[in-house]
């Protein structure tokens, strides 16, 4: 049985005072939530601070990126290992902003997922296709070609740990949104994907969430779904009533 993961991408908002203020919000509002699972992913700045806030809590701790390098010349870049030290125990990688503004690649993501694996942090690996691809009918193939090139080097054993967040590109702070049912076919399409490269073991094991204009109003819509198992929620974390509806569910 798969545990529903709800994860908060805060994006580039919140000082560290502004989520510290969400944090003692949120606490008093959700509680503890047995059945599914809570991250919030702050910018790098309100990591640590954060985590102290909810280290009381059930709520897990995420980083919004890393480097695929230990240490070195690499200014403005932050390691798996610096990430690990604050309580770090999930990282969203390959999100369409990084791929669109910063020019990530398959092989940088590739990379990025191998480090967070060698230190134990949870990749939630990102995959979506744009508006024109769609309208081309090759929604499929870009979403596939996009986590081959995400799992590829990695053992069965070491996939099953992974997360697998589909976040159609065009949907993405647009309000457009794919329909439940939608959702249910691509992802599991992506799952029978997954199973035939590694097994129905390994692929019953993945966590399969989506993201893209998810609201309180569609929340628990997306989550009936047999094949998603949690969400990426992007502005709609920033409020910590809205966002509380949204892992109450």
């Amino acid at each position: 049985m798969r545990t529903p993961l709800i994860v908060a991408n805060w994006k580039l908002h919140k000082t560290v005072r502004e989520s510290l203020a969400f944090a003692s919000k949120f606490k008093s509002l959700i509680g503890r939530i047995y059945d599914k699972d809570i991250v919030i992913c702050p910018p790098f700045t309100s990591l640590y601070p954060l985590g102290k806030e909810l280290s009381d809590t059930m709520i897990k701790l995420g980083s919004q990126n890393l480097f695929y390098e230990e240490k070195g010349a690499y200014t403005g870049e932050v390691s798996a290992e610096m990430l690990k030290e604050t309580g770090c125990a999930y990282v969203i990688i390959g999100h369409s902003e990084r791929r669109k503004y910063f020019g990530e690649t398959g092989r940088v993501i590739n990379s990025k997922i191998k480090k967070a694996e060698n230190y134990g942090i949870i990749p939630v690996i990102c995959i979506g296709e744009g508006e024109e691809e769609r309208d081309r009918g090759e929604t499929r193939d870009v979403l596939a070609c996009q986590m081959k090139e995400a799992v590829d080097s990695f053992t069965p054993s070491q996939i099953e740990k992974f997360v697998i967040a589909y976040e159609p590109i065009w949907a993405i702070g647009t309000g457009k949104v794919e329909t439940p049912e939608q959702t249910n076919e691509i992802t599991g399409y992506l799952r029978n994907l997954l199973s035939s490269m590694y097994g129905y073991s390994v692929a019953s094991k993945v966590r399969f969430l989506y993201g893209g204009s998810v609201k309180p109003e569609n929340s628990s819509f997306f989550l009936s779904q047999r094949e998603v198992d949690g969400l990426l929620v992007g502005g709609a974390s920033l409020d910590p009533e809205g966002f509380a509806l949204i892992c109450r569910g």
